[in-house]
């Protein structure tokens, strides 16, 4: 009889024991698992009974798939939601570690908190925006190798290229990747919301959208010519870039396979794949070039070929990635693309307008600029500006897209503070961005133009614009994201009024006024000569025409 009370005895301690040991590794160890609509909490014992420690079971998973409740490359994780910390991965603060709201971030407490998201939120971020800003960057190659090769044939087939590519070709560019945007919106949001069967159908609807409007687009390739002719082009440099213009169709119509399959890929941030398409891209175009125009001597033909190419290449690798590694999003063709495709090309068309009258502003910038004073040197100093500002566009272009893609997953997913903190992290880090490389310029302001010229003038213009330079590098920083933000939340259409606004009500008018009809050039010069004696440097005074070309950017 003792012998059993005493054994009942050490039974009762050694489950008291247990107990508290149970509790010390909860506080190490916590699992909140959501499914079948109840909430509970589990504490995760089985390891220590086999002998090891969790943080030796968990070391390797990754912290990123449970941080907003869904990780959507695991269907197991996709329905029941986790999240978890552990010693070893960067532990939330506690208050951190709820599922009250159903996956969505509570309200952030306490600066451990704020430190929290703004880490998680960045590494999400620049997980996006690194590859594709890469990515931009290849295709942006692709354009500049063109014009290397072409400029080794002559300085009429080099202006003429230039002219095609960026006058033709980067309107249809920027009219089609407008229309693409608007499978950002619903893809996105349909990922969010698991309905990841929807995607497939969605890229098959902006195909026939896109593919639509390639061939409205199309009477601007074939008389590529007289437009040209029309907008003041020599006769000889327009007839070359209308036969080049025309020789270039193809590439057209693969952006209509290249931006569904690109956006379509980026909802599900499978963007690493695009990084590397896009450098396959480059170095295959590099290469077909040098054989085209080195080997087989076609000439422009040949430049014109490779062109296409290179373009058809991008767009069907990206649709062989999709259809042969994207199984839950592309269940093959299906007649559902046409279905209520006039809502699909009402927020396609918004998303185009928004995106082009941007696009159109700058070359309307452009176009007033070569009616200024010597416009030689004022065409060439913008040039110059907007080629350096360009550089810094290609890397918010990327966060642009990240932060599209984080606000609507989130919003699909039903979690409006994650979109919110998204948000305003990304603003803080594209601001700091933007101070950056405006105080970089500035820095450089006297020297950065030798890239570009080896003209003394033409330099000192480029000084000049400089300090407009840097506050315009600075705005730009915003701008990307608030854009980004809108694509994500389906409001394309409320962004294009905005833009109608700001660029052609008050822009346009306002620069043109200071421009031609004021003395602004006399306050300028007077500025400059201040800022200079603030910076400790002694110059000599800026003439009234080198002053005269600081105009040109106060739009």
């Amino acid at each position: 009889m003792v012998v059993v009370l005493a054994e009942e005895g050490e039974d009762r301690e050694g489950e008291r024991r247990k107990e508290e040991k149970g509790k010390e590794r909860q506080n190490k160890v916590i699992v909140v698992v959501e499914g079948g609509g109840e909430d509970r909490a589990e504490e995760s014992s089985s390891s220590s009974s086999a002998g090891s420690p969790p943080s030796e079971k968990l070391r390797s998973l990754s912290a990123s798939p449970f941080i907003d409740g869904v990780s959507r490359s695991d269907s197991f994780v996709r329905d029941n939601h986790h999240f978890l910390e552990t010693a070893d991965l960067h532990p939330a603060p506690s208050t951190l570690i709820t599922n009250d709201q159903g996956g969505d971030y509570p309200p952030a407490i306490g600066f451990g908190d704020v430190k929290y998201i703004c880490l998680l939120e960045s590494s999400k971020l620049w997980a996006i925006a690194g590859p594709i800003a890469f990515n931009i960057i290849c295709n942006y190659g692709v354009n500049s190798f063109t014009n290397i090769f072409v400029g080794h044939i002559g300085d009429i087939e080099l202006s003429a290229v230039a002219i095609s590519l960026s006058v033709i070709a980067n309107f249809s560019f920027g009219f089609l990747l407008g229309m693409g945007s608007a499978l950002e919106t619903l893809c996105g949001q349909a990922f969010g919301a698991g309905q990841v069967n929807l995607l497939g159908v969605y890229m098959q609807r902006s195909w026939i959208i896109l593919f639509v409007a390639c061939l409205f687009l199309l009477p601007l390739y074939v008389f590529a010519t007289p437009v040209l002719k029309l907008l003041g082009q020599r006769k000889d440099i327009a007839e070359v870039a209308g036969k080049f213009t025309i020789q270039v169709i193809p590439q057209m119509f693969s952006l209509a396979i290249n931006f569904p399959t690109q956006k379509f890929l980026q909802a599900q941030s499978k963007v690493g794949v695009l990084a590397w398409i896009g450098l396959a891209a480059l170095i295959i175009h590099i290469g077909v070039l040098y054989l085209f125009i080195n080997v087989f001597e076609w000439g422009l033909a040949g430049a014109a070929i490779a062109y296409d190419i290179s373009s058809w290449g991008i767009a069907l690798a990206q649709l062989a990635y999709v259809v042969g590694w994207c199984k839950d999003g592309w269940k093959g063709l299906s007649w559902l693309a046409f279905k209520d495709i006039w809502a699909f090309v009402r927020l396609s068309i918004a998303s185009a307008v928004m995106l082009c009258l941007e696009i159109w502003y700058f070359m309307t910038i452009i176009v007033l600029t070569g009616h200024l004073e010597d416009p030689i040197i004022a065409v060439g100093s913008l040039s110059i500006c907007m080629n350096i500002n360009g550089w810094e566009g290609m890397l918010f272009i990327g966060i642009n897209a990240a932060i599209s893609v984080r606000v609507s997953n989130e919003l699909g997913s039903g979690h409006p503070r994650a979109a919110k903190y998204a948000v305003i992290v990304t603003c803080i880090e594209s601001l700091l961005i933007g101070i950056l490389c405006a105080v970089i310029i500035l820095a450089t302001r006297n020297h950065f133009a030798i890239i570009f010229t080896a003209s003394e003038e033409m330099r000192k213009a480029v000084a000049n614009l400089a300090y407009l330079l840097g506050i315009t590098m600075l705005l730009n920083s915003i701008q990307p994201v608030i854009s980004g933000v809108a694509v994500g939340g389906g409001w394309q259409a409320l962004v294009a009024y905005i833009n109608l606004f700001c660029y052609y009500v008050v822009g346009l008018p306002l620069g043109f006024l200071l421009g031609y009809k004021t003395k602004l050039h006399v306050k300028v010069e007077q500025a400059s000569e201040r800022m200079r004696k603030w910076g400790g440097q002694e110059e000599q005074q800026l003439s009234a025409a080198d002053s005269n070309q600081i105009n040109i950017l106060t739009t």
